[in-house]
């Protein structure tokens, strides 16, 4: 596509002076992983690694498991992970 017909196509796409453009807004900022690798994903370990955080049962509120999908909120899920970590560090039982 030329210049000439882009701007052709963005005047025609106007119909009139009074057009206001709709904002773009952001539906969703929470970002998911799915199954054994994503959770590898979002804590950067190996698969046999994401299996035994998420059988530890430390980010079970991140998670959602319905049959054998495996969905995981990722920012829940590394605020868990931090969470457990700072309660740790400070000498509190997990």
């Amino acid at each position: 596509m030329t210049g000439e017909e882009f701007l052709f196509l963005q005047g025609a796409s106007h119909q009139g002076e009074n057009h206001v453009p709709t904002p773009v807004t952001k539906t969703s900022s929470k970002r998911y992983e799915y199954g054994i690798r994503g959770i590898a994903k979002i804590f950067g370990c190996s698969i046999p690694t994401a299996n035994r955080i998420k059988k530890s049962g430390k980010i079970d509120a991140a998670i959602t498991q319905v049959g054998r999908k495996i969905i995981v909120d990722a920012d829940h899920a590394l605020q868990l992970a931090q969470d457990k970590n700072m309660r740790k560090k400070k000498g509190g039982v997990l």
